[in-house]
């Protein structure tokens, strides 16, 4: 595959993220100079310790998002339990605590949908293992605006749910174990 270049990373995991985002994340060396935005579906009562628990692993800063926070490159965002996190179009980040997509919230499409408008082209979204739909519609959206679609092979994944309805959604989209993705990922240059 000839190397790619982005603006902008979105990554959707659910059940067996932790694994999946394990294989990619701390690979990333310090110098990676785009966005990371992450969503895992988290139960709203429960704190999350994604970000903690990937600072002390990553090169790259890793963080909770926060509402209107200006997107930064080399820096990996989680969207918190219990919100919707959207990309504006003034490369913002937004919360949301709209109905649930797909019984979650924070929804995996919401997030690629409005990331699709922001970045089109200059976007990159990852499906990984997960046990429903979502992130499906939301990595069309962003085939569809002129962004890459790369998705986990459902062969090793955790939950195979995820990866097959995406790649069902978006036929064209590359698919590999997360090992590969990190190696892709590595290789992205970063589109002014």
């Amino acid at each position: 595959m000839s190397s790619l270049e982005a603006q902008a990373i979105v990554i959707g995991a659910s059940a067996g993220a932790l694994e999946a985002l394990s294989a990619i994340l701390p690979v990333l060396p310090k110098g990676f100079g785009l966005p990371i935005m992450i969503v895992v579906h988290v139960p709203p009562d429960r704190d999350s310790v994604l970000s903690e628990l990937f600072q002390a692993k990553c090169g790259l800063l890793v963080k909770e998002a926060e509402d209107k926070e200006p997107i930064l490159g080399g820096t990996v965002y989680f969207a918190p339990p219990g919100y919707h996190l959207l990309i504006e179009a003034d490369k913002c980040l937004a919360l949301s605590s709209d109905e649930p997509v797909l019984f979650s919230r924070p929804s995996i499409d919401v997030l690629f949908e409005s990331a699709a408008d922001a970045y089109g082209s200059g976007l990159i979204g990852v499906v990984l293992t997960g046990a429903n739909q979502d992130g499906a519609k939301g990595l069309q959206a962003i085939v569809e605006a002129g962004g890459t679609a790369l998705v986990q092979s459902p062969k090793g994944a955790f939950s195979s749910v995820m990866p097959e309805a995406a790649i069902k959604s978006v036929p064209t989209a590359i698919v590999m174990p997360p090992e590969q993705i990190a190696t892709c990922l590595q290789n992205i240059r970063v589109r002014a």
